[in-house]
């Protein structure tokens, strides 16, 4: 799944609940303790799998609640901080984490399935038995640790989504309670998933033949081949990927071959727009695009922006964020340098404001 996140892009751990009640303080309340910032580690169990996460808790007074962030990564094999060791380790997750925690917002992150610490041990091992629902189920139960914290505000439960994680946000925003207060969307997935495969191969081999790497003959024969291959998987027939160029043909038959089919087919049904229609009203949301994101463009960005406005949503709504890439990096950065663009981290404290500590 890698080819497609460069082609496209989990109870609580024993935790000392004493010493959190409210101490008695002045009346400004200026002379409560002041907890340092800190991380554990969190496990729960879904599907008789357990998954390990972290939660990040800011400094704060004691006693004091926090609203609370529970943060999705993208497809594939990719764990808490947002890595697909070794060779995609940007650290996104972990880096979102650290901004929202200098807005006292704590976060919560987990491996997911066949990832980090939960391991390749789910489901028997076999990725082939999982679909989106299984992950959905996974972030659900991710949610309900992240609220049952002991510094969490139950009224102030926020989700942030990156990329196949924004999708996911919208999903769980519809069917967790207590509903989320926020939902940041981060470079989201806002089309069926073979969609925008199909738009994103569509523009390598663009790209491909301008440099000259094979003829334009190519690339349309290309083009028609891997639209006639989604088509036939779609149709519940046998795709033929043999006229390909060698890479397509490897993504295509990993991706409808036996591990994944099932997964893609289930993620391939969502039209992420529909799921953003079943927002609760006045829900607070930003989605975040870069204009050098070639595995998310800006341009697929409408529909799922006319949704929320149907769903009622509040802002800040749309950033834009010139020459940033997939990663929030600006173009041509490095993906394994462990950064964040400056305004990616200003549209992520944005979001946080109404509940900056």
């Amino acid at each position: 799944m890698r080819w497609r996140i460069r082609a496209t892009a989990a109870l609580v751990a024993a935790t000392a609940a004493a010493g959190l009640a409210a101490p008695a303080a002045s009346a400004a309340g200026q002379n409560a303790a002041v907890v340092p910032a800190a991380d554990r580690e969190v496990r729960f169990t879904v599907d008789g799998t357990t998954a390990y996460g972290t939660v990040h808790v800011p400094a704060h007074r004691a006693g004091h609640r926090l609203a609370a962030a529970l943060l999705l990564p993208g497809s594939g094999t990719t764990d808490r901080d947002g890595d697909q060791p070794p060779s995609i380790t940007p650290g996104t997750l972990a880096l979102f984490a650290d901004t929202l925690g200098d807005d006292g917002v704590m976060t919560l992150r987990f491996d997911k399935y066949f990832t980090g610490r939960t391991g390749a041990g789910a489901y028997q091992g076999d990725p082939g038995r999982v679909d989106l629902a299984a992950f959905t189920r996974q972030a659900a139960a991710a949610y309900a640790t992240l609220g049952a914290q002991p510094e969490a505000d139950p009224h102030a439960l926020l989700i942030l989504g990156h990329s196949e994680g924004g999708m996911q946000a919208l999903l769980l925003a519809r069917t967790v309670r207590p509903a989320p207060a926020g939902l940041a969307l981060v470079a989201p997935q806002d089309e069926r998933f073979l969609d925008l495969l199909g738009f994103q191969l569509d523009a390598l081999l663009d790209e491909g033949a301008a440099a000259g790497q094979f003829t334009e003959a190519v690339a349309q024969a290309d083009k028609a081949g891997v639209a006639a291959a989604i088509a036939d998987f779609r149709a519940g027939r046998p795709a033929d990927t043999s006229s390909l160029l060698p890479p397509l043909a490897t993504l295509l038959n990993a991706l409808f071959g036996p591990n994944n089919a099932r997964f893609v087919r289930s993620d391939d049904a969502v039209y992420p727009p529909d799921a953003a229609r079943g927002l609760r009203p006045g829900t607070r949301v930003t989605v975040m695009c870069g204009t050098a994101d070639h595995n998310v463009p800006c341009a697929t960005t409408p529909p799922l922006l006319a949704a929320l406005d149907q769903a009622h949503t509040t802002g800040p709504g749309l950033r834009t964020l010139d020459g940033l890439d997939h990663y929030l990096h600006p173009s041509g950065t490095p993906v394994n340098d462990r950064m964040l663009a400056p305004a990616a981290v200003a549209a992520l404290h944005e979001f946080a404001r109404p509940w900056k500590r």
